[in-house]
């Protein structure tokens, strides 16, 4: 390049940084839900971004520039004002002088108005979430209040519905789709049917590829006073192509420790999983990319003894998240066991009594649980401090007692749960425990069903035959009552001499003794047997 082109070349270097510096206003894009920053002057100020591309002025030419040093970033050029079509973050102060080759990114501000849809959050506690099946396809007409799709929740199928009319112009993760945190984008809508073809390969910003490495990183940088020094832009580490089997010194094998914490934690034999790191390390992601493909259905590799045969089964979401909580469960919660044993006599007796004119009128039988339910509820309400909440700083006891009742599936366990039981009637305790169990095991259970639960009822003595057993506290609550089966055993009749055959129930409580002393919980089990041994006492 000559003198001549140099000089040419400076002058046009320096207008263009009195026309950038001195008129220039710094607009940053993101979705078109959630607006635009504004900076005019040094001072910010947020606008509305859906129909901001509305009001900016049509671009005249590309030019780029360099904010700082080690980004760059793409502008567009309208009469008085700069505005940025691609900003990955700002690190420095800004310099309007120098001119560096950027690759240009599309801000999204070309597409018609749309709307994306997250993953909803459909229980207190759920994180992330599956597609079971999309019941609207791409192109589909939706209105408010259609289901769009089945999600698997923590606790059950929910139904995902449509909040606003427009067309499914694009579905994100698909059916079978898995471990989809909440709030990331799953399909896209439209309000014009001419739009759909628009949105054919369109990526939402989340889970689209980045482009470059620096704009892998959306969180800003924190602004330094001083311009650091030039420095390359950071490339991901490369993958070294000729570790194809993982690098062992004899037994050994190389893994960072956070690679081996997760490998412990998810019970993944490292020699399964092949190093991509330097020498064949195995790295954090190497066990992550490795769940991922166990999670899609993927099979592990066999890496048991010799003439030993196994299937790997994937987990359901609902068995991760209960697995989850009753491992914090006993982690964390001080449990201890109280056991008493209630004759089931009369109990029997009440039921075979009650069930013909449940018949007569066409309800359902009432089972020996129905009547373990209801006094269990009054139970509570004679000893309310069972029927409460750890909260860290203060216990919370609840008016009302709304019991969970452990329902065991093949999808899973289900705690569906039975509101202010106390105050009903055996008659309609057994109507809603047989309707929320059959929703349990169609999975069809909505968050309505299981969510509020202030005391669990498990019986595995009805069903299973099981003689007593422990059971685990279901957090936030404080106390689960395991019920044993009734079995006959000889005791002293009414004379000397004499004996009898009698039906006896073992109950055992689970109490959390931050919230529960083991006085308290003797009350409630006295409290409890009483209505077992005399039930006509529970429907005065």
């Amino acid at each position: 390049m000559s003198a001549a082109q140099l000089l040419r070349h400076s002058l046009k270097l320096r207008s263009l940084q009195n026309a950038g510096c001195e008129r220039s206003s710094l607009v940053r894009y993101f979705s078109s839900s959630t607006g635009s920053f504004v900076k005019e002057n040094g001072v910010g100020k947020r606008t509305g971004g859906t129909r901001f591309s509305k009001h900016s002025q049509p671009a005249k030419e590309l030019e780029t520039f360099s904010l700082g040093v080690s980004r760059s970033y793409t502008w567009t050029r309208a009469s008085n004002s700069l505005i940025p079509s691609a900003v990955g973050g700002l690190n420095g102060s800004f310099s309007c002088g120098q001119v560096a080759s950027a690759r240009p990114f599309s801000s999204g501000a070309d597409l018609p108005p749309h709307q994306e849809l997250g993953m909803p959050s459909l229980s207190p506690t759920m994180t992330e979430g599956n597609i079971a099946k999309w019941l609207k396809k791409e192109g589909d007409k939706v209105s408010p209040g259609e289901v769009l799709c089945e999600v698997e929740t923590d606790k059950a199928t929910v139904e995902m519905e449509c909040m606003e009319e427009g067309y499914l112009a694009k579905i994100i993760h698909g059916d079978g789709a898995k471990e989809i945190k909440v709030g990331e984008i799953i399909a896209v809508t439209v309000e014009e049917e001419a739009d759909l073809e628009k949105f054919k390969d369109y990526k939402p910003s989340s889970s689209a590829e980045p482009a470059a490495p620096a704009e892998s990183k959306a969180q800003p940088e924190p602004s330094q006073p001083k311009v650091e020094e030039k420095a390359p832009t950071k490339t991901p580490e490369p993958k070294a192509p000729k570790n194809e089997e993982v690098s062992q010194s004899g037994d050994r094998i190389f893994a960072s420790p956070l690679a081996r914490k997760l490998a412990e934690d998810n019970n993944v034999p490292l020699s399964s999983v092949k190093g991509t790191g330097p020498d064949g390390r195995i790295l954090k992601a190497d066990i992550e990319d490795y769940l991922a493909s166990v999670a899609k259905g993927g099979q592990r590799e066999a890496f048991a003894a010799p003439g030993l045969s196994y299937v790997d089964i994937p987990n359901a979401q609902i068995r991760k998240v209960t697995a989850n909580r009753l491992l914090l469960s006993k982690q964390t919660i001080p449990h201890y066991y109280l056991t008493v044993d209630a004759r089931v006599d009369k109990l029997v007796t009440l039921r075979r009594e009650l069930n013909p004119l449940q018949d007569a009128s066409g309800g359902k039988k009432i089972s020996i649980n129905d009547l373990v339910i209801k006094a269990a509820a009054l139970a509570l309400r004679k000893v309310p401090q069972c029927n409460s909440s750890w909260m860290n700083d203060f216990i919370r006891q609840y008016h009302n007692v709304n019991i969970n009742v452990a329902v065991q599936t093949e999808h899973g366990l289900f705690v569906p749960v039975v509101r202010d039981a106390d105050k009903k009637g055996l008659g309609t305790i057994a109507e809603e425990v047989k309707q929320l169990a059959q929703k349990a095991r169609d999975n069809s259970l909505k968050p309505a069903d299981y969510e509020g639960g202030t005391f669990t009822v498990s019986n595995l003595g009805g069903p299973f035959g099981i003689k007593q057993f422990c059971a685990i506290i279901n957090p936030p609550q404080s106390a689960i009552l395991a019920i044993g089966s009734a079995e006959k055993r000889v005791i002293p009749g009414s004379a000397d001499g004499q004996y009898e055959f009698g039906s006896f129930m073992s109950a055992t409580l689970s109490c959390d003794h931050r919230v529960i002393d083991g006085a308290i919980g003797a009350e409630f089990l006295k409290a409890f047997k009483g209505y077992i041994e005399n039930p006509t006492s529970m429907l005065l």
